[in-house]
């Protein structure tokens, strides 16, 4: 299985050009991903650089067939015309889903940084080898104290789930709604977590994941997955791309790579195949 980890810019590329089928042509090219993780996902956001608010989910959901594709916005606010701009998070699969979760994270006030809604997207997967949840998402970049309450928040997350997994589900059910699915303790978790490997919330998140990079490439530092190509945002290129999985995920870890060279967004893809 190849899964592949990218912050898209809302397709922007280091041109300034917003191109949704650039992206998808560049997403195959680099692996033929079986699941693709997407942050920075708009719509009818035309006030950012390059778009011309374009719907970004629908567009990138007919770009991928043979995908099932699944978002969830953690900005969903008034265009002041009648419409809704969104920005959040993207999940694509040719692998069958059995089931999807929206994650709302804490978004604790802090007077004098700006910052914006912030959202996990879960979906639970048929990997090769059986069910797993993979879940992506982007933390808060300018608050550390919202970070931190974000990070909680998905460690949190996989508490429940591993509890799901131990707990029989009742023996008689209504049709419908509630249905009992599996709900997986294996899970992968990506993302743009706006930290640098060091972080002190990175190693809290390694108290319930296993890095995959650090697998693959033990001893070997994280090479920058941001700031490569724009100094925008990043004083220097560093790190903040992430895929973590369960421990016992670990074994399949047979590959991970974050190419270097691609300039469609500012930041860079990470590459992962499962055996």
């Amino acid at each position: 299985m190849k899964l592949l980890q990218w912050n898209i810019q809302w397709c922007c590329g280091m041109d300034g050009r917003v191109d949704p089928a650039r992206i998808a042509r560049v997403s195959k090219d680099l692996c033929d991903p079986d699941v693709i993780c997407f942050q920075e996902v708009a719509d009818n956001y035309d006030s950012l650089a390059g778009s011309s608010g374009e719907n970004q989910p629908e567009l990138l959901k007919n770009l991928f067939p043979g995908y099932s594709a699944h978002f969830a916005c953690a900005v969903d606010v008034s265009d002041g015309r009648g419409g809704r701009r969104r920005f959040g998070n993207m999940i694509l699969s040719r692998l069958p889903v059995r089931q999807v979760f929206h994650h709302s994270l804490p978004w604790p006030p802090e007077a004098g940084v700006q910052n914006m809604a912030r959202v996990a997207l879960e979906a639970v997967i048929e990997a090769p080898w059986g069910p797993a949840s993979v879940t992506t998402t982007h933390l808060e970049y300018y608050s550390a104290k919202q970070r931190a309450a974000q990070v909680g928040r998905l460690c949190e997350l996989q508490a429940e789930r591993a509890a799901h997994a131990v707990t029989e589900p009742a023996k008689t059910w209504k049709p419908g709604p509630f249905e009992p699915f599996a709900r997986p303790a294996a899970s992968i978790l990506t993302g743009d977590f706006n930290m640098r490997p060091g972080d002190a919330q990175v190693s809290r998140l390694l108290e319930v994941w296993a890095d995959a990079w650090r697998i693959a490439h033990p001893g070997t530092p994280h090479p920058p997955s941001f700031g490569l190509f724009d100094s925008q945002f990043a004083s220097e290129p560093y790190c903040c791309d992430f895929v973590l999985v369960t421990k016992d995920l670990a074994p399949r870890i047979a590959a991970v790579r974050v190419d270097m060279e691609r300039q469609e967004s500012d930041h860079q893809p990470v590459i992962v195949t499962f055996t």
